[in-house]
């Protein structure tokens, strides 16, 4: 199995800004990297929250090392606000499926390797083999359409529904391959890749975690905390992308010649990334899963 690389790791921490007596909330625990990175910058706590329990069990260890500064719960991040103890001055989340995730067949988020139709990240709920073996094709394609973008989604969800039932990964990525035909097996990428994206996202409804929270961390953060996102395809970045933008009342006009719109209510975020960062090509050649990589960033404001 392959070491988890937290993505841009200096540069969060460097955003964070972490301070002696201040306290820190990492929302996606996953393997302790920005935790640890916290707790090593400055004397301070952290909450680690994760909804995998395997994801909490691997991080004893870092209990262990740092004692009482440390306090790990097993919970979906958008609960940051029922869990923690005070006001935070800072929030991490790291978004997506982890390098432990993926690399366990067991699983079954990767295509990789061969393993159960699962992709829960919480291992409670139904499955994805419970999800494709049971909708009807309408449903599955808009799923497919929606979470992968993927163009050829009524073609997949059609070639699912006359094969089922589907219990593993491999059966489902050769499935899919074998619907989108031999031009698809000559691109880089896997034909398989945005189907999977797809049932993970709706799984786990990650999107809507996402939003929730985001809504939960501008609850919980003190005036100049500041939350770092760490997003890793166009779906999660837009919804990063336009909260950040909202709360910070961002002017939305037509063209420069316009007036700027009435603002119903004083900005609640100040702008530290307008434009995303990214992973330089060194971090890249180390650790390929940083490439579509995308870190934005905002500070609480008073209001």
């Amino acid at each position: 199995m392959s070491e988890h690389r937290p993505v841009m790791l200096a540069e969060v921490i460097a955003l964070l800004a972490p301070k002696s007596g201040g306290y820190y909330i990492d929302g996606t625990f996953g393997g302790g990297g920005y935790t640890r990175a916290i707790l090593e910058a400055a004397d301070c706590r952290v909450l680690g929250i994760d909804r995998d329990p395997e994801a909490i069990a691997r991080g004893r260890a870092l209990i262990e090392l740092f004692g009482d500064r440390l306090r790990l719960v097993e919970a979906p991040f958008s609960r940051m606000a029922d869990i923690a103890e005070k006001a935070s001055d800072g929030v991490v989340l790291d978004l997506g499926v982890s390098s432990f995730q993926l690399d366990m067949g067991e699983r079954g988020f990767s295509f990789r390797e061969d393993g159960p139709l699962d992709m829960r990240m919480s291992k409670s709920g139904p499955t994805a083999a419970d999800f494709v073996n049971s909708v009807d094709v309408r449903t599955l394609e808009n799923v497919i359409a929606r979470f992968g973008e993927e163009r050829q989604a009524r073609r997949i969800a059609r070639a699912i529904v006359e094969k089922r039932p589907i219990a593993s990964t491999r059966a489902l990525a050769d499935l899919v391959s074998d619907a989108l035909g031999p031009a698809a097996k000559r691109f880089a990428v896997h034909p398989a890749t945005r189907t999977f994206q797809a049932l993970r996202i709706h799984v786990n409804d990650e999107l809507g975690e996402l939003e929730r929270g985001l809504s939960t961390a501008e609850q919980i953060l003190k005036p100049e905390g500041r939350l770092a996102v760490v997003s890793f395809h166009s779906l999660e970045d837009r919804i990063v992308k336009h909260f950040f933008v909202e709360r910070a009342q961002v002017s939305r006009r037509p063209s420069r010649h316009a007036p700027d719109a009435p603002r119903a209510t004083a900005a609640r975020f100040r702008l530290i990334t307008p434009r995303p960062r990214v992973p330089a090509e060194t971090e890249i050649a180390r650790n390929p899963r940083a490439r579509s990589a995308r870190l934005r960033a905002a500070e609480r404001l008073a209001a």
